[in-house]
């Protein structure tokens, strides 16, 4: 081929990839437009592991509340308690 055909050529082909770059941001973490993109989907494993991270969270969330209940429990019980004991005594 000669280099009057191929220089050209090749600046021609160079120049529609770089500007077939400028719309196809999918590298960078963004969903490119419409007749390129489409939608980032994770693999299994790593859906697997944020799914497991969400339940741990909602897991942990929910032991907490249920200390809370727990220990409002035991010191309304307390308190329950010695009110019933001061009144015991005061009746004395």
């Amino acid at each position: 081929m000669p280099d009057k055909i191929f220089y050209p050529a090749a600046a021609v082909v160079a120049v529609l990839l770089i500007a077939f770059s400028l719309v196809w941001p999918q590298g960078q973490g963004m969903v490119s437009p419409p007749p390129f993109g489409h939608k980032i989907e994770l693999p299994d494993y790593f859906r697997m592991v944020r799914e497991r991270g969400i339940r741990q969270a909602k897991e942990a969330e929910r032991k907490a509340d249920e200390a809370k209940r727990q220990s409002a429990a035991q010191s309304s019980a307390s308190a329950s308690s010695s009110a019933v004991a001061a009144a015991a005594t005061s009746h004395r």
